[in-house]
């Protein structure tokens, strides 16, 4: 049981006896993300870096809040297992897409990032309805690629308002960036082709000395 200690006195949290309300503080973090999508987009179209900058930072501590709270304490839930990824996924598109249409970023890259969403998406919904339920935790190149993106928008909007970091550096991290695109989209799949597989090979029969009266 979690003790937290405050001068010379200590006393226990238990998280088991915490209000439902409270654990559904990590779905509230994501949705408030998914709300900061639409004037992250406007501020960038109308190029206030400052505000743009100031946003996704906000966007991006909210996605370690609600990560740290539901790992920490054990609140997670089914809603929270897809507001999570939607709101990053919708988040760094919507980003992407942007930057794209002010000629910031190369469209193949946008192309490359949101193919990956999309063939991740649409996997997941055709295992779920032709097989059954999936569960899979983001792999660590996964997480990788959330994090190269994110980096890699804060570089290209730095790039433009301060002039850092330099070009080069835009370039590599554009250049990473499509490598885990690539790396993660592909491990996805073969996730998904493996989990399938799993689930269309017809159980072995047990053998005679194994069977039970």
């Amino acid at each position: 049981m979690p003790q937290a200690t405050l001068g010379c006195c200590a006393f226990n949290f238990d998280v088991n006896r915490v209000p439902a309300s409270l654990r559904q503080i990590p779905n509230v973090i994501s949705t408030i993300r998914i709300l900061l999508v639409a004037p992250i987009a406007v501020a960038l179209a109308h190029h206030q870096w400052r505000i743009a900058t100031a946003l996704f930072g906000i966007a991006a501590l909210s996605d370690a809040a609600d990560g740290f709270l539901a790992k920490r304490y054990g609140w997670r839930s089914e809603l929270g297992a897809v507001l999570d990824p939607a709101a990053d996924k919708l988040l760094l598109a919507t980003v992407f897409v942007t930057l794209a249409f002010l000629n910031l970023v190369p469209l193949w890259l946008v192309a490359a990032a949101v193919a990956r969403d999309v063939i991740i998406v649409l996997g997941a919904l055709i295992y779920r309805y032709s097989l059954g339920p999936l569960s899979i935790r983001p792999s660590l190149v996964s997480k990788l690629n959330t994090l190269c993106q994110a980096v890699f928008i804060m570089a290209v909007v730095g790039r433009v308002q301060f002039s850092v970091p330099p070009a080069p550096l835009v370039m590599v991290l554009g250049a990473l960036v499509f490598v885990t695109v690539a790396v993660s989209g592909i491990d996805y799949v073969l996730i998904y082709g493996r989990r399938a597989l799993g689930l269309a090979r017809p159980r072995a029969p047990a053998r005679a000395g194994d069977r039970r009266p």
